[in-house]
């Protein structure tokens, strides 16, 4: 019985890659890769010659049924374009179905995009959830938000850099100006970027420079001890919200969440401060 091998490859930086990773991409009879092109240059660059075939979203129940013959007959390893595989892509599917044919699977560790963006983002590492790919419809990317408003763990999402600005600004709609954000950007490539601050900041500065290349998010939880804020902090987070373009009763609506108060109060509040 041939062994699945799940092999972690590097996130940007070539030279991110285990010497058992690459032992064992030399040594396997098939690679299955989510895309065969960027595989190829890791491949090259390690000067590894085994055989490369497709595996991905669109794959369908045909190339699985390959691979599985082909673990019949020896060792297979699957890669990702960057990263552990079976994270946000189909991988998952292709371990289910090598387990319940009474194939070893076997994972080779190594970069990940969540837990280096996790450990260099300054937020609380003890406890974090992962959500995946943002969603890309306005009434879900809400309702995902909201869903975090008193979440207590950091939150990890993956997104586009061409939508960048705008989930920053639901942050700061659903979220609250103030709530602690952290955009890691390019990570172990040449223009790697950490942007760490408030909600409200990350969006300034992103609605001033154009962001390119892979962003991993990290959100903030809310801390268990200060659930419920001052009203300082509320005046802080108003001002904050309103200077960045949000009407009172919007940003009334998203501190008040944050904050653990009533809506009602703190548009008052709101009120005295524009007096």
């Amino acid at each position: 019985m041939g062994i699945l091998y799940l092999v972690a490859t590097p996130i940007g930086n070539l030279e991110d890659i285990t010497l058992r990773a690459l032992r064992i991409l030399r040594e396997v009879r098939l690679i299955a890769a989510e895309d065969t092109r960027t595989s190829r240059v890791l491949l090259q660059h390690y000067d590894i010659h085994t055989p490369l075939t497709g595996y991905h979203d669109h794959s369908g129940d045909r190339q699985a049924a390959r691979l599985y013959d082909a673990l019949s007959l020896g060792d297979v390893a699957l890669i990702s374009d960057a990263g552990m595989p079976g994270i946000s892509d189909p991988g998952y599917e292709l371990v289910q179905g090598a387990l319940a044919r009474g194939h070893p699977v076997v994972p080779i560790p190594g970069a990940s995009a969540v837990i280096t963006g996790l450990v260099a983002s300054g937020l609380p590492t003890d406890r974090f959830i992962y959500m995946g790919f943002f969603p890309r419809k306005d009434s879900e990317r809400r309702d995902w938000l909201r869903q975090w408003q008193s979440e207590t763990r950091t939150v990890i999402v993956y997104e586009s850099p061409h939508r960048l600005a705008e989930t920053l600004a639901l942050v700061v709609e659903v979220l609250g100006a103030a709530r602690p954000v952290c955009v890691a950007r390019e990570m172990t490539k040449l223009y790697e970027e950490f942007f760490r601050g408030g909600a409200a900041a990350a969006l300034a500065h992103y609605q001033a420079h154009n962001p390119k290349g892979e962003v991993t998010l990290l959100i903030g939880g809310v801390s268990e001890a200060a659930q419920t804020w001052d009203e300082a902090q509320v005046r802080q987070a108003l001002l904050a919200q309103m200077a960045a373009g949000e009407s009172l009763s919007a940003a009334a609506r998203s501190v008040a969440a944050a904050a653990g108060w009533q809506k009602k109060a703190v548009y008052q509040l709101g009120l005295d401060l524009q007096g």
